[in-house]
Protein backbone atom coordinates (compact mmCIF):
# COMPACT_ATOMS: atom_id res chain seq x y z
CA UNK A 1 0.00 0.00 0.00
CA UNK A 2 1.27 3.47 -1.02
CA UNK A 3 0.60 6.05 1.75
CA UNK A 4 0.64 10.19 0.80
CA UNK A 5 0.91 12.61 3.40
CA UNK A 6 -0.38 15.93 2.64
CA UNK A 7 -0.15 18.94 5.42
CA UNK A 8 -2.01 21.78 5.59
CA UNK A 9 -0.83 25.16 7.62
CA UNK A 10 1.62 23.14 9.47
CA UNK A 11 4.93 21.47 9.49
CA UNK A 12 4.55 17.75 9.19
CA UNK A 13 7.07 15.86 11.80
CA UNK A 14 8.59 12.45 11.68
CA UNK A 15 6.47 11.39 15.15
CA UNK A 16 2.98 11.94 12.91
CA UNK A 17 4.12 10.36 10.17
CA UNK A 18 4.87 7.22 11.92
CA UNK A 19 1.93 7.28 13.47
CA UNK A 20 0.55 7.06 10.16
CA UNK A 21 2.25 4.41 9.29
CA UNK A 22 1.57 2.28 11.97
CA UNK A 23 -2.13 2.94 11.88
CA UNK A 24 -2.03 2.02 7.77
CA UNK A 25 -0.61 -1.09 8.77
CA UNK A 26 -4.13 -1.48 11.06
CA UNK A 27 -5.91 -0.95 8.27
CA UNK A 28 -3.58 -3.36 5.94
CA UNK A 29 -4.01 -6.24 8.39
CA UNK A 30 -7.93 -5.78 7.97
CA UNK A 31 -7.92 -5.85 4.29
CA UNK A 32 -4.96 -6.31 1.73
CA UNK A 33 -5.99 -4.97 -1.32
CA UNK A 34 -5.71 -1.58 -0.18
CA UNK A 35 -4.11 0.44 -3.03
CA UNK A 36 -3.47 3.60 -1.45
CA UNK A 37 -4.29 5.95 0.78
CA UNK A 38 -4.11 10.02 0.92
CA UNK A 39 -3.72 11.59 4.07
CA UNK A 40 -4.87 15.21 4.47
CA UNK A 41 -4.11 17.17 7.77
CA UNK A 42 -5.09 20.48 8.38
CA UNK A 43 -4.84 22.97 11.15
CA UNK A 44 -7.67 25.20 10.86
CA UNK A 45 -9.37 27.74 13.96
CA UNK A 46 -7.30 25.79 16.21
CA UNK A 47 -8.42 22.38 15.16
CA UNK A 48 -7.04 19.83 13.49
CA UNK A 49 -8.36 18.07 10.71
CA UNK A 50 -7.88 14.71 8.97
CA UNK A 51 -9.30 13.32 5.66
CA UNK A 52 -8.12 9.54 4.87
CA UNK A 53 -9.27 8.50 1.19
CA UNK A 54 -8.19 5.03 0.75
CA UNK A 55 -8.50 3.27 -2.77
CA UNK A 56 -9.22 -0.43 -3.52
CA UNK A 57 -10.25 -2.35 -6.16
CA UNK A 58 -13.64 -1.21 -7.52
CA UNK A 59 -13.96 1.45 -4.37
CA UNK A 60 -13.15 4.47 -3.16
CA UNK A 61 -13.73 5.42 0.91
CA UNK A 62 -13.26 8.62 2.87
CA UNK A 63 -13.46 9.41 6.25
CA UNK A 64 -12.91 12.96 7.95
CA UNK A 65 -12.56 13.52 11.53
CA UNK A 66 -11.89 17.03 13.30
CA UNK A 67 -10.35 17.21 17.09
CA UNK A 68 -8.03 19.16 18.99
CA UNK A 69 -5.23 16.99 18.68
CA UNK A 70 -3.54 15.90 15.77
CA UNK A 71 -2.77 12.07 16.81
CA UNK A 72 -6.79 11.67 18.32
CA UNK A 73 -8.19 12.87 14.89
CA UNK A 74 -5.68 10.55 12.69
CA UNK A 75 -6.36 7.43 14.93
CA UNK A 76 -10.80 8.12 14.95
CA UNK A 77 -10.06 9.02 11.24
CA UNK A 78 -8.37 5.75 10.72
CA UNK A 79 -11.23 3.93 13.03
CA UNK A 80 -13.94 5.04 10.72
CA UNK A 81 -12.13 3.99 7.87
CA UNK A 82 -11.78 0.60 9.47
CA UNK A 83 -15.53 0.19 10.17
CA UNK A 84 -15.83 0.63 6.23
CA UNK A 85 -13.54 -1.54 5.27
CA UNK A 86 -15.33 -4.03 6.92
CA UNK A 87 -18.42 -3.39 6.09
CA UNK A 88 -17.20 -3.86 2.50
CA UNK A 89 -15.25 -6.46 3.14
CA UNK A 90 -18.58 -8.45 3.97
CA UNK A 91 -20.46 -7.31 1.12
CA UNK A 92 -17.46 -8.83 -0.82
CA UNK A 93 -17.58 -12.06 0.88
CA UNK A 94 -21.21 -11.95 1.06
CA UNK A 95 -21.56 -11.56 -2.82
CA UNK A 96 -19.07 -14.25 -3.21
CA UNK A 97 -21.43 -16.76 -0.89
CA UNK A 98 -23.86 -16.06 -3.48
CA UNK A 99 -21.72 -16.79 -6.21
CA UNK A 100 -21.26 -20.56 -5.23
CA UNK A 101 -24.73 -21.31 -5.87
CA UNK A 102 -24.16 -20.62 -9.25
CA UNK A 103 -19.99 -22.21 -9.88
CA UNK A 104 -20.17 -24.77 -11.91
CA UNK A 105 -18.80 -27.36 -8.86
CA UNK A 106 -21.98 -27.47 -7.48
CA UNK A 107 -24.61 -29.23 -8.67
CA UNK A 108 -28.60 -29.71 -8.29
CA UNK A 109 -29.77 -33.65 -9.06
CA UNK A 110 -33.50 -33.19 -9.19
CA UNK A 111 -34.92 -36.41 -8.25
CA UNK A 112 -38.52 -37.12 -8.57
CA UNK A 113 -41.28 -38.98 -6.81
CA UNK A 114 -44.60 -40.39 -7.54
CA UNK A 115 -46.60 -40.00 -5.23
CA UNK A 116 -50.40 -40.15 -5.37
CA UNK A 117 -51.37 -37.78 -7.34
CA UNK A 118 -49.06 -35.57 -6.45
CA UNK A 119 -44.77 -35.10 -8.00
CA UNK A 120 -42.65 -34.27 -5.07
CA UNK A 121 -39.29 -32.83 -6.34
CA UNK A 122 -36.21 -33.59 -3.47
CA UNK A 123 -33.29 -31.53 -4.67
CA UNK A 124 -30.13 -33.22 -3.33
CA UNK A 125 -27.09 -30.47 -3.51
CA UNK A 126 -23.86 -32.43 -4.59
CA UNK A 127 -20.31 -31.09 -4.70
CA UNK A 128 -18.90 -32.31 -7.86
CA UNK A 129 -15.10 -32.70 -7.42
CA UNK A 130 -12.69 -32.49 -9.56
CA UNK A 131 -11.11 -35.74 -10.98
CA UNK A 132 -10.30 -37.77 -14.13
CA UNK A 133 -12.65 -40.37 -15.87
CA UNK A 134 -10.77 -43.32 -14.45
CA UNK A 135 -10.14 -41.92 -10.62
CA UNK A 136 -14.34 -41.49 -11.28
CA UNK A 137 -14.44 -45.36 -11.84
CA UNK A 138 -12.45 -46.15 -9.19
CA UNK A 139 -14.39 -43.73 -6.66
CA UNK A 140 -18.10 -44.82 -8.06
CA UNK A 141 -17.17 -48.40 -7.22
CA UNK A 142 -16.68 -47.80 -3.64
CA UNK A 143 -20.18 -46.10 -3.05
CA UNK A 144 -22.97 -47.76 -3.31
CA UNK A 145 -25.69 -44.88 -5.24
CA UNK A 146 -26.43 -45.72 -8.94
CA UNK A 147 -25.10 -42.72 -10.50
CA UNK A 148 -21.86 -40.56 -9.53
CA UNK A 149 -21.30 -36.94 -10.20
CA UNK A 150 -18.11 -35.26 -10.45
CA UNK A 151 -16.33 -32.70 -12.69
CA UNK A 152 -14.33 -33.61 -15.24
CA UNK A 153 -10.60 -32.09 -15.27
CA UNK A 154 -10.30 -32.97 -18.83
CA UNK A 155 -12.95 -30.74 -20.26
CA UNK A 156 -13.55 -29.05 -16.95
CA UNK A 157 -17.56 -29.76 -16.98
CA UNK A 158 -19.78 -31.62 -14.91
CA UNK A 159 -20.16 -35.08 -15.85
CA UNK A 160 -22.44 -37.85 -14.48
CA UNK A 161 -21.38 -41.65 -14.52
CA UNK A 162 -24.14 -44.26 -14.34
CA UNK A 163 -24.04 -47.77 -13.03
CA UNK A 164 -26.11 -50.20 -15.44
CA UNK A 165 -24.97 -53.51 -14.58
CA UNK A 166 -22.05 -54.90 -12.62
CA UNK A 167 -19.49 -54.76 -15.91
CA UNK A 168 -21.25 -51.61 -17.67
CA UNK A 169 -20.97 -47.84 -17.19
CA UNK A 170 -22.76 -44.77 -18.86
CA UNK A 171 -20.78 -41.57 -18.49
CA UNK A 172 -23.04 -38.73 -19.71
CA UNK A 173 -21.25 -35.58 -20.59
CA UNK A 174 -23.67 -32.17 -21.09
Amino acid sequence: MQITITARHFDLTNAIRDHINDSCFKLDRYFENIINAHFVLSLENNRNKVELVIHAPKHNLKSETTEKNMYLAIDTSVDKMEQQIKKMKDKWSNHHKKGLKENSRFVYANLIERGSSRRTVKIKRILAEGMSVHEALEKFDEIDDSYFIFKNEVTDRVNVLIKKDEEHYKLIEP
